[in-house]
């Protein structure tokens, strides 16, 4: 069963789906919110398309690590999530994911007004990665 990560914003949900081992993230789709009963198909639908078994949600939170201002938006949308799809959610530190997404599009010359569409994914697959990099250590460290 996959993960999938999300990178939680205003009007846009960036995505990552994890490979059905939970080794890798891949960036999945942006996803522009719109009502909640077309959100909750949406979402139902792609849990079930990709055999989604796992949600972790990148946490909004400052350098000191004290929750930012978009931190509880990100846990309402989370609760959401959770009573929607009745799955488990995580929560990820994102701390300078944005910036590392900005970075890695520069390395990849992926022109500006294609930048904003993409960065979320890139950032929820940053924050899937770590996740399941944290998993994984976890485990080893067990």
């Amino acid at each position: 069963m996959r993960v999938l990560g999300v990178d939680f914003g205003d009007r846009n949900v960036g995505l990552a789906l994890s490979d059905p081992l939970g080794l890798t993230a891949q960036p999945l789709m942006t996803y522009r919110l719109e009502t909640a009963e077309e959100d909750a198909r949406f979402f139902s639908n792609l849990v079930r398309k990709h055999e989604v078994s796992e949600i972790v949600v990148g946490l909004p939170v400052r350098l000191d690590g004290t929750p930012g201002s978009r931190a509880e938006k990100t846990r309402e949308f989370a609760r959401w999530l959770e009573e929607t799809l009745g799955l488990p959610i995580s929560f990820f530190d994102e701390r300078l994911t944005t910036r590392q997404a900005l970075q890695l599009m520069r390395g990849q010359k992926i022109r500006t007004r294609q930048r904003r569409s993409v960065e979320n994914q890139i950032s929820a697959s940053l924050i899937l990665d770590s996740y399941l990099e944290s998993r994984r250590k976890s485990a080893h460290d067990a």
